[in-house]
């Protein structure tokens, strides 16, 4: 842990320009128009979305740490324009259209990002690159081939979507597996912690209160409790993620889900000959026990890979450099790029997400008593935040648009499973996906029994 504990222990944080910091509020106003619970990217696009639309309105902004201390500010850095639940929809036929639909609205906010950053003077590193998903295994190459068919019978191109043949694969990504990869263009690169702190600036100076280090104790119709006193509001917004569950009316709303991250030192020109990625493409390679990476503007590999849940939705504040799951991801990296031996791994950080038990984004806000929340990413909100935030936006002000439309709206999942059937259900999930995963590299086909089981589990 660095000096500073307002530090989240990323390589994002101990990048920026200067240390992130926040200094205690005074005192906190009797009434707001609109209380914003969480400073990152949901909470922050929100009342910038607002403000654009009605610039009168007095919005403040409640964050128990300084803006972007969560996920936002240490995430993967992935601007992907896909999000959770989307495939899904595409592969049933009375909801293709629904699923369209989002589908492209989350292209479009791959550029909505870009265009607001290059207006505000938001220097995030963004760089549209796109991503590669690579078949790591031979029998993985029909499936991927089979989804770019698919997307293609739906409208879309090889300007969206297109599969690359192994050789054209391995010129674009050195890694160790390759038989092949889907890209599509619509992803960006981008440096998230400088996101989301340049939003907060932005935001700041059009008139939105950001009061830091006050955390919120619980929310209701018409007020927010905070720690430093009770702000009463017309609006209350819920953008709290992975926290949510600190909030004790929104309990078993959202599981928090935990993902590690790694990044090495700079890398020279011949490591990165190697190892590709010269549009500075996202990557993955589709397993189950997620796992992520982009190549940095100061050419370092930031890498990343799912781990798991905490008994009693425990939220960590900080992980440890030391933790286990680290060994495991800067492992999973190593064995992906060979290019990499020798070169060193200079940061190793983690951080909470937020998983709705379906696993999919919700935006809802309900006008008779005010309150309204978007979330439920799972790992993948950097798009997905700014196109909730407009949506929500839309839906405070009443207005009935085609994000208003949008799949996402009003749909809300059942609450987490009490424990100990959570924690149960969650180290089962994560089990199965490994255990797949695992048995697919070994035996190099289908692991059919405990894809079912990690099938079912997910629902």
């Amino acid at each position: 842990m660095r000096d500073n504990d307002l530090h989240n222990g990323s390589f994002w944080f101990d990048s920026l320009d200067e240390p992130p910091g926040a200094t205690p509020p005074a005192s906190l106003p009797d009434r707001v128009d609109v209380a914003i619970i969480g400073a990152g990217y949901t909470g922050l696009w929100t009342a910038y979305y607002l403000k654009q639309q009605q610039p009168d309105l007095d919005i403040a902004v409640f964050e128990a740490m300084t803006a972007g201390f969560g996920a936002s500010g240490r995430n993967g850095g992935w601007c992907m324009g896909l999000a959770w639940g989307i495939d899904g929809l595409l592969a049933v036929p009375r909801q293709q259209q629904a699923g369209i639909d989002l589908l492209n609205a989350m292209h479009d906010t791959v550029d909505e990002v870009g265009r607001i950053c290059q207006a505000e003077n938001i220097d995030c590193h963004y760089g549209k690159g796109g991503t590669l998903t690579v078949a790591t295994l031979p029998f993985r190459v029909e499936a991927m081939r089979a989804r770019v068919a698919h997307l293609h019978s739906l409208g879309y191109t090889d300007e969206d979507y297109t599969w690359l043949p192994e050789a054209e694969s391995r010129h674009r990504i050195g890694s160790r597996w390759n038989f092949g990869a889907v890209y599509t263009t619509h992803c960006a690169a981008i440096h998230p912690a400088r996101l989301v702190r340049g939003l907060a600036r932005t935001v700041g100076g059009k008139g939105v209160r950001l009061f830091e280090l006050t955390p919120v104790l619980d929310l209701e119709p018409g007020r927010v409790r905070t720690e430093r006193g009770t702000v009463h509001a017309d609006v209350v917004l819920r953008a709290t993620e992975g926290y949510t569950e600190s909030l004790p009316s929104q309990t078993r709303q959202v599981m928090p889900l935990y993902s590690m991250m790694v990044a090495t030192e700079p890398l020279p020109e011949p490591v990165w000959e190697a190892i590709g990625l010269r549009r500075r493409e996202t990557f993955g390679d589709g397993r189950r026990i997620v796992i992520y990476g982009q190549r940095t503007l100061d050419d370092r590999l930031a890498f990343g890979g799912r781990a798991g849940y905490y008994f009693g939705s425990e939220r960590k504040p900080l992980i440890d450099p030391g933790d286990p799951m680290l060994d495991r991801v800067e492992s999973n990296l190593r064995e992906f790029f060979p290019a990499l031996e020798g070169y060193a791994v200079t940061h190793r950080w983690g951080g909470l997400m937020g998983a709705p038990r379906h696993f999919r984004p919700c935006v809802s806000f309900d006008p008779d008593s005010g309150i309204g929340m978007a979330g439920g990413y799972v790992g993948e909100g950097v798009a997905a935040s700014n196109l909730a935030g407009r949506m929500l936006s839309d839906l405070v002000l009443r207005q009935k648009t085609p994000l208003t439309r949008l799949a996402w709206v009003d749909d809300r999942a059942r609450r987490w499973e009490p424990e100990p059937l959570r924690w149960m259900g969650a180290k089962m999930m994560q089990y199965a996906g490994d255990r797949a995963d695992r048995a697919e590299f070994r035996n190099g086909r289908p692991s059919k029994f405990w894809d079912g089981l990690f099938s079912r589990v997910m629902g």
